[in-house]
């Protein structure tokens, strides 16, 4: 008698959702203006504006940018808003902050486009360990998105997850 194989993985009805295919394409910069500063302190305004006028900001074209200041100091707001203006039209993406807020903001663009809608009542299965750097964010928000709708998120594989999320 022959052994008929059967693929439970395929029959249970789970959606396995991948972030990879929703992963921001881009180079990612981060722009630390601590160098800038006057003794690592003190932003004056004439030399931050000859900076400012100086820098290659071409070196950003198309990139995702983290705009912050690692060091313990007195930055005006307005020179993040001019660093954003010259980064306008040049860089895909400006954020205030460290890479990590990055990472977060461009999830949160990416994932915006997955209607919730479309898993009402499903179990999804978010797949980890993959060739894409995924951030914690992105796991975070599509977690957050999903759970009031699902009857649950496992992640992992199909064939090995990890609960996450059981309706009641």
């Amino acid at each position: 008698m022959e052994d008929i194989f059967v693929n439970k993985v395929a029959n249970s009805g789970i959606i396995t959702l991948n972030l990879e295919d929703y992963y921001p394409n881009g180079d990612r910069k981060y722009l630390d203006i601590k160098d800038v500063l006057f003794m690592g302190m003190v932003l004056r305004e004439k030399d931050f504006r000859e900076w400012v006028k100086n820098h290659p900001w071409e070196d950003y074209r198309n990139c995702f940018v983290a705009v912050n200041c690692s060091a313990e100091a007195i930055v005006p707001t307005w020179a993040y808003m001019l660093i954003t203006s010259k980064l306008s039209g040049i860089a895909s993406e400006v954020v205030f902050g460290d890479l990590i807020a990055l990472e977060a903001v461009l999830w949160e663009k990416a994932l915006s486009s997955i209607n919730p809608s479309n898993f009402i009542d499903e179990r999804v299965v978010i797949k980890g360990c993959g060739k894409l750097p995924v951030s914690p964010a992105a796991y975070s928000l599509i977690t957050q998105k999903l759970t009031p709708v699902v009857k649950s998120i496992m992640y992992g594989e199909p064939c090995s997850t990890v609960p996450i999320y059981k309706a009641k």
